[in-house]
């Protein structure tokens, strides 16, 4: 089976949906919102059963079948057992969700070895202008001059990006009316609905109270303690709001890298929404946009198999900083700085690039035309090419 979880409209019914039609298996389609469907597994827990054959085979002799929101049904994770265990050599199954579908993820149970997971993040800049996804190369110098050498800025798709997030809806109306209501909804119904189903959490108000906290601590080091007197609560309480808000899809956090990092910090995470325009600041916007394209092109390559991809920053405690690391198979591959406009570049980026490996460090730009190396190993671009 192949699990597909993400934040909550950010696409996943109607990319299954899409690829359903696209191999001529549209009636292979079950939303468990919809009643009929449920009281159609009352009556015949194999209801779908009458439908496969209507459908024509893939090469392999097997149908696409897609369950949609079955993780809000009783017992689903059982139910899905049974009709992998029964239907394996008919059918291949997507299954899509969101937290509730990521915790079993992470909590294990009887469905191990029956299904792989993918995520689905909102709209990045290279999907927008519809380019292939990059298979990553074996060194970061390769994917760097692979941009250098494609003398392209997509300026206006990045713009409406960062004007209206990479959430479909939003994005495509292209309209700052839909899309300040767009956004108050979205907050109220998934702190309301989705949080109230998959955490304990009995103040749930508090929360909401956490998000309009957070957007002015985008880029920094989190402090946990700092958030206790603006809440009213303990450590271990914000801590779980902070983890609902993550399981919930609507910010993920970043670690510091300790690793080879003389005095560098080793607790505080940095925070980033999945929806960067919960800021008004344009820098922390800017580098929740960037933060937000690296994880969605990090997520794609390890959900691909292509090796363990991870997101750090670095920092030590003299605030010596470089805002992104990326990790590939325990080791460091890419170091990043973001800036709105182009500036030579800080010592410290090249003395951490030494420290790690004399790994390639590239400063990412929102100004647009700038495409450079600036000395061994170092590189500045804008930000509409290099994504």
């Amino acid at each position: 089976m192949r699990f597909i979880a993400g934040p909550r409209q950010a696409g996943k019914t109607t990319t299954a949906r899409q690829f359903l039609s696209s191999v001529s298996s549209s009636t292979l389609y079950y939303n468990w919102d919809n009643r009929a469907i449920r009281d159609a597994y009352i009556k015949n827990n194999h209801f779908f059963s009458g439908d496969i054959y209507n459908c024509p085979p893939t090469p392999e002799g097997k149908r696409w079948l897609c369950m949609d929101e079955i993780h809000k049904y009783p017992d689903w994770k059982n139910i899905l057992k049974d009709f992998f265990d029964s239907f394996q050599e008919e059918l291949l199954f997507i299954v899509t969700g969101s937290a509730r579908l990521d915790m079993m993820r992470k909590s294990g149970d009887s469905l191990a070895g029956r299904y792989l997971h993918f995520r689905l993040n909102p709209i990045v800049l290279s999907e927008l202008c519809g380019l292939p996804n990059a298979i990553p190369p074996v060194q970061a110098t390769e994917w760097i001059k692979e941009r250098l050498d494609t003398p392209i800025y997509n300026t206006a798709e990045m713009h409406s990006l960062l004007r209206y997030s990479g959430f479909p809806e939003p994005l495509f109306n292209s309209s700052d009316r839909f899309h300040n209501r767009w956004k108050s909804t979205y907050l109220e119904t998934l702190i309301r609905e989705d949080l109230r189903e998959i955490t304990q959490i009995k103040t749930l108000e508090k929360t909401a109270v956490l998000m309009q906290l957070l957007p002015e601590r985008i880029g920094s080091p989190l402090s946990i303690n700092s958030l206790t007197g603006d809440l009213n609560c303990s450590f271990a309480t914000v801590a779980n709001y902070l983890s609902a808000l993550e399981l919930g899809y609507l910010i993920f956090r970043i670690p510091p890298y300790s690793n080879k990092i003389a005095r560098s910090i080793k607790k505080e995470k940095k925070v980033y929404f999945y929806d960067w325009t919960r800021t008004e600041s344009e820098g922390a916007q800017f580098e929740n946009y960037v933060a937000m394209e690296l994880k969605s092109r990090l997520d794609l390559w390890q959900d691909g198999g292509y090796g363990i991809f991870e997101l750090y920053f670095v920092r030590d405690r003299d605030g010596r900083e470089s805002d992104f690391l990326v990790v590939k198979d325990s080791r460091p591959w890419l170091l990043m700085e973001v800036k709105l406009k182009r500036s030579s570049i800080a010592y410290q980026h090249k003395k951490h690039s030494q420290v790690l490996g004399d790994i390639p460090f590239i400063q990412i730009v929102h100004e647009e035309n700038i495409a450079e190396k600036c000395g061994a190993n170092a590189y500045q671009m804008s930000a509409s090419r290099i994504f």
